[in-house]
Parts: structure tokens; C-alpha cells; sequence
């Protein structure tokens, strides 16, 4: 991305308020505590899972805690709750690790099941997260401090997929329960410098959308899912 006359604007803002113009090379920026890396970094793994329920729970998200070999049966009485397909779920290498495999084909065998498609174009990917009724991803990380999810947007699972269909489930292993977004930022970070993140978006999902009118009556679900479901897997 290309910034297109932000000096000019900037020396036009100086002018008006009649000040000279900030400079960064003179004025850096400096930390003035370590609140961002010290806060909740006392608390154990098992603190953290009771803090992350207990603020996904307020949200609210519905928030479930399992064994891995209890995830499949999970799934499929949260499928037959929500009252089943049309689902999407990610093109990805993690149904593999979470033993899902036999679950894919289950499920197909019942329900409509679509995929988000790396190689589809952008229509028909959008098509498919409009009409499904439940929605599947892997989560990267779980925030404790405010119940916030984070995925990032991947060829096998794009933006939409979190956003359109009706209700929405992430799936995120019990270690990547972190405090807050110090720790998962760090880690993209990381990730990016070292050439191992490939994504153009990373989202922080907090639950689902919640919008208040001018009567402050709150109204779920208006510019998302009607309902999110967090399970945390044992790992």
C-alpha cells in the first residue's frame, strides 16, 4: 500500500493549528511501563482456562471444554442443535490433527457439507458462507483477559467464513489459551518475520456482534453470527 501526499496534509494540519510538526526521529516513542507484557502473567494455565470461560461466557459465547476424543461427538450434537447444514467448514490440515478425518465423512454422509475452496474465486466461496447455517473454524489463539479469538485469514479459510453464516463455532487447543493480545500479536509477529505467516487479515473475534439502538436495547447477531461457540481441546 502507497500513502499519497500524507506530508502535505500533515504540513497543512501544523499550519492551521499553528505548531510545528511532530517528528518521530525527535520525539520516539518510548514504552513508559510493562503493563502490556506484565499484566496476567502470573496466572497459571488452569487460571487462565477459568478466567477465559468465565469472560467468553459474559459475552456471551458458549464455551465448551473437552478431550480431543470427545471433540467428534461434540461437533455433531452442536450440528443437530443449531438444526444441522447447509455447514462450511475450512479447507485444512487440522482436521487431521484434531482426528477429525472419520467426522468429515460422517457428517457428509447426513448433511450438506461445503468447503471454503483455495482455488475457487472470491463469488463463489462468498455464495457458500451466505447460505450456510453453521460455520467451522480453527482458532489461533484465546484470549483470556477479554474472550477474543484470533484467526488469521488463510487460502483454506477466509474471512467470510467467520462472518456470514448463521452460527458460528472455533475450535482452539487448551495451549494457546494466552492472556491477552500482547502475547498473541508477539507471536504473529514472529511468525511474519520469520516467513512462516502467509495472511492478509488477522481477526479478533470477540464473541458475537452485539449492537445497541438509541433506546440501548442491545440486538445479538446484527452484523454477524447469531450465536459463537468457543471448545477448547486438551492438548
Amino acid at each position: 500500500m502507497t500513502i499519497q501526499n500524507r506530508d502535505k496534509f500533515l504540513d497543512h494540519l501544523a499550519e492551521r493549528l499553528g505548531q510545528p510538526r511532530h517528528q518521530l526521529a525527535d520525539h520516539p516513542y518510548q514504552q513508559l511501563n510493562d503493563l502490556p507484557q506484565q499484566t496476567l502473567s502470573d496466572k497459571t494455565p488452569a487460571e487462565l482456562l477459568a478466567l477465559a470461560r468465565k469472560t467468553s461466557e459474559a459475552l456471551p459465547v458458549t464455551f465448551y471444554e473437552v478431550a480431543a476424543v470427545e471433540l467428534p461427538q461434540l461437533l455433531t450434537d452442536y450440528v443437530a442443535s443449531k438444526g444441522g447444514g447447509p455447514l462450511l467448514l475450512p479447507t485444512s490440515e487440522h482436521f487431521a490433527d484434531y482426528n477429525l478425518t472419520d467426522w468429515q465423512a460422517s457428517i457428509a454422509a447426513t448433511e450438506t457439507v461445503n468447503y471454503w475452496q483455495p482455488q475457487a474465486d472470491r463469488a463463489t466461496n462468498l455464495k457458500a458462507a451466505e447460505m450456510a447455517n453453521i460455520s467451522l473454524s480453527f482458532a489461533d489463539f484465546l484470549l483470556a483477559e477479554s474472550g477474543t479469538i484470533t484467526v488469521s485469514t488463510n487460502p483454506g479459510q477466509g474471512r467470510a467464513l467467520h462472518f456470514l453464516p448463521t452460527h458460528y463455532l472455533s475450535i482452539v487447543p487448551r495451549s494457546r489459551i494466552v492472556a491477552r493480545s500482547t502475547q498473541a500479536v508477539a507471536w504473529y509477529e514472529q511468525e511474519r518475520q520469520a516467513g512462516r505467516l502467509d495472511s492478509s487479515a488477522i481477526h479478533f473475534i470477540t464473541g458475537p456482534s452485539n449492537s445497541g439502538d438509541i433506546e440501548m436495547q442491545l440486538v445479538t447477531g446484527v452484523h454477524g453470527p447469531l450465536d459463537v461457540t468457543y471448545v477448547v481441546v486438551d492438548d
